[in-house]
């Protein structure tokens, strides 16, 4: 039986070591292991234990392993809180959608009359009707229409000889004379239309009646009827009575 020298504590704690290390990957921070073999053997002279040797279960140090938790919680404190500052100022801080938005201003006020106006002629009281609901002021209307007829835009004359001109092949005098009237035609243009539409209302009468009927009435309603159909077209009722005869109805 050959003799053997006596295993002591700091060849066991040697042996442990070059297990745990050979297996576990070295965490970083840890000592080298040559360092950690000198530790072992100055505590095993003395019978303390070595400091920063590893733990049993082949972890880095409990005061590393500390050391690296509490950075990171301080990390997560970091970043929550600002994370936090910035929810808390996102939530007090408007929105692009909650901040009052300017309404889109539109064209000018004489922008709208010209645009109106090159679309047909119109009289100085219908667009002044139509400028209104558009203008703070009404005298801001008043001075867009005077521009605009010093400029040549408006003319009530021109638009009333365009009415005629549109109205006179359906229409009698009496019609055409009553909507130049409600548009603020002067009197005076409107007595000299009155006159141009009543040398020609026969023929004008004539061709609407035709276009409606072609045919004179057989009977009393059937005049009756013709004739309300003219009068209601505005013309007057010696044409009328000139188109259909003189019948009986009065």
């Amino acid at each position: 039986m050959s003799w053997k020298p006596p295993v002591t504590s700091a060849d066991r704690l040697r042996a442990k070591l070059d297990d745990e290390f050979e297996t576990v990957a070295k965490p970083e921070g840890l000592r080298r292991t040559s360092d950690l073999r000198r530790a072992a053997e100055s505590a095993a002279a003395s019978g303390h234990e070595p400091e920063g040797a590893a733990p049993e279960d082949g972890g880095a140090p409990a005061s590393q392993w500390q050391r690296s938790s509490e950075r990171r919680a301080a990390g997560g404190r970091g970043r929550r809180g600002k994370g936090g500052d910035a929810d808390a100022a996102g939530e007090g801080a408007p929105s692009s959608e909650d901040k009052p938005r300017t309404p889109p201003k539109g064209p000018s006020l004489k922008m709208r009359a010209v645009g109106y106006l090159s679309r047909r002629e119109h009289a100085r009281d219908e667009l002044a009707r139509k400028l209104a609901p558009h203008a703070e002021d009404p005298d801001e209307v008043e001075r867009v229409l005077d521009a605009l007829e010093k400029e040549g835009w408006l003319s009530t004359e021109r638009f009333a000889q365009s009415l005629v001109h549109r109205r006179a092949s359906r229409q009698g005098a009496a019609r055409i004379v009553q909507e130049l009237r409600q548009h603020g035609v002067d009197d005076a243009q409107v007595s000299e239309l009155r006159e141009q539409l009543r040398a020609t209302e026969y023929a004008r009468a004539l061709e609407v009646w035709q276009k409606r009927f072609g045919a004179k009435p057989e009977d009393r309603a059937a005049y009756a009827k013709q004739a309300r159909f003219l009068a209601s077209r505005g013309f007057a009722h010696d044409v009328i009575r000139r188109i259909l005869g003189a019948g009986d109805d009065d």
